[in-house]
């Protein structure tokens, strides 16, 4: 089943990162859980040979290529017995440093983006408080706009990345009377002045750093807002659900790699003459946890290929979640059992493992969030959409602007020969028609159900229309994305 979602270059590349992780990562584990710290010099050592930004596109030094890359590469570092070194590229890459991606000017992106995919700096996100973890909602770090700055003040706690990171995605709120729609992101330098830094000292995950912040009237440049002021929660709503996915993956590999290392050792631990593999209750207890392993991979799996395919899946990744970080605490528990005393024993790994674990199920969401999100779209039919993109394009001209200019060449081109078909496009901010089936091509912002939707950012669509974007690198490379009938969709290539 694996080669349903891995290809040959996918495991040549799952061959050459683990060859990469050996020489350079598994030696030195030892060291740095004792010294609390992961060298920075590592992380440019992975962007030399091309492990970050896999998903991100090559024009900001990234390798866009399909999400099971990055299952990959989540995968592999996540069985090196280190849920503190696996976190720091996991928080850069795809918690954090997204955000910027997806939402931030292009001036963000070259400032932060470029950087963290050639392993220069280190990235995390500022979400949670003292009194506001799930509920994002009750923060209270205040961002005041005064000018061209903004003056932030508040307290964020539990931020991986926060002590050692060169910056940080900030939750903030910068109209507290406007509720949900008050809260913001904001890039912050973490070598700012009046932040204040404090490394907590934590159960598991001894490699990363995790810190509290404080901010006291920190001055920020305005131009490091993502995205539109107060869409904040929006943009984190989506970017949560990838968060939890990665979480998923590394955390499933995780499980099926400390099997492979208990039943390693429970087949040369001898008790009453004979391994202890060999004891029905102990393999039928390993037996169990294999088959849930293996269960949860394939759904993670699944949940992968529906991100890949660009689908809003937060019922999946929030199952994905729930389950697979419930079952990493009932591993560890039932693995160190195995190794009786010895599992005890900070010499064998299973011991940093079930320290490890524990965070699973508070992290990115807690158990009890997951039900609760779950819960409300089973019984309360509750649908979750994704957010807008910005109003303001990276270069900064108005989307409306752009989209106007779009509808402009596409009724010019219209004309010549009907697309038997209907099409939508959704730019994020709105939506175009194009209905071929009257014989004649009609157009319109109608958002209703058609043969197919084209997902596009309005400025990828205008440099398609002339000529400077070809049509197949922009979708090999995840720019358009096409749900429906893809024969429908093939026939835009008349309009191009």
């Amino acid at each position: 089943m694996k080669s349903y979602y891995f290809t040959q270059e996918h495991e040549m590349f799952r061959d050459t990162l683990r060859k990469f992780l050996e020489k350079e990562v598994i030696p030195y584990i030892d060291e740095w859980e004792m010294q609390q710290q992961v060298p920075k010099s590592l992380w440019k050592k992975f962007g030399e040979q091309g492990f970050l930004g896999l998903h991100y596109p090559p024009e900001y030094g990234g390798a866009g290529l399909d999400f099971f890359y990055t299952v990959v590469f989540c995968e592999e570092i996540s069985k090196v017995f280190s849920g503190g070194f696996g976190v720091i590229p996991t928080v850069t890459q795809y918690m954090s440093s997204t955000y910027i991606y997806k939402y931030g000017s292009e001036m963000l992106k070259q400032k932060y983006l470029v950087p963290v995919i050639r392993g220069e700096m280190i990235s995390a996100i500022g979400i949670t408080e003292p009194g506001a973890g799930s509920d994002v909602a009750n923060i209270q770090t205040r961002a005041v706009r005064q000018g061209d700055h903004y003056i932030i003040n508040g307290q964020k706690t539990f931020i991986s990345n926060g002590y050692y990171g060169d910056y940080v995605v900030l939750v903030v709120k910068t109209k507290p009377e406007a509720g949900i729609h008050g809260i913001s992101l904001i890039v912050v330098d973490l070598d700012s002045p009046g932040i204040t830094k404090n490394k907590l000292n934590k159960l598991g995950w001894h490699a990363s750093d995790t810190a509290e912040l404080f901010f006291e009237n920190v001055k920020v440049p305005a131009t490091n807002l993502i995205g539109e002021e107060g869409q904040g929660f929006f943009y984190l709503m989506e970017g949560l659900q990838l968060e939890r996915l990665v979480g998923a993956i590394g955390t499933i590999a995780g499980v099926e790699h400390l099997i492979a290392y208990t039943l390693e050792y429970m087949a040369q631990r001898q008790a009453f003459g004979r391994p202890i593999n060999k004891f029905q209750v102990l393999r039928h207890r390993m037996a169990q946890l294999h088959a849930e392993c293996e269960v949860l991979k394939e759904y993670v799996y699944y949940c992968s290929r529906l991100h890949n395919d660009g689908h809003y899946a937060v019922r999946e990744c929030s199952i994905a979640k729930l389950l697979t970080t419930e079952l990493a605490n009932k591993a560890a528990y039932e693995c160190l059992q195995m190794f009786g005393g010895y599992g005890y024993i900070e010499d064998y790994k299973v011991a940093r493992v079930y320290r490890d674990v524990r965070i699973l199920t508070i992290g990115g969401g807690t158990s009890e969030i997951m039900r609760e999100i779950i819960a409300k779209m089973l019984i309360d039919d509750k649908a979750y959409e994704p957010p807008k993109s910005p109003a303001v394009s990276s270069n900064g001209h108005r989307t409306d602007a752009i989209v106007e200019e779009i509808i402009t060449h596409l009724r010019a081109r219209a004309a010549e020969r009907p697309l038997e078909g209907s099409i939508k496009f959704d730019f994020g901010v709105r939506r175009l028609v194009i209905d071929g089936t009257s014989g004649k091509n009609i157009l319109s912002e109608d958002d209703r159900e058609t043969s197919c939707t084209i997902q596009i950012s309005p400025e990828d669509m205008y440099a398609l229309l002339k000529g400077e974007l070809n049509p197949m690198s922009a979708f090999m490379a995840g720019k358009i994305r096409v749900k429906g009938d893809m024969s429908t969709a093939m026939k835009l290539q008349s309009f191009l």
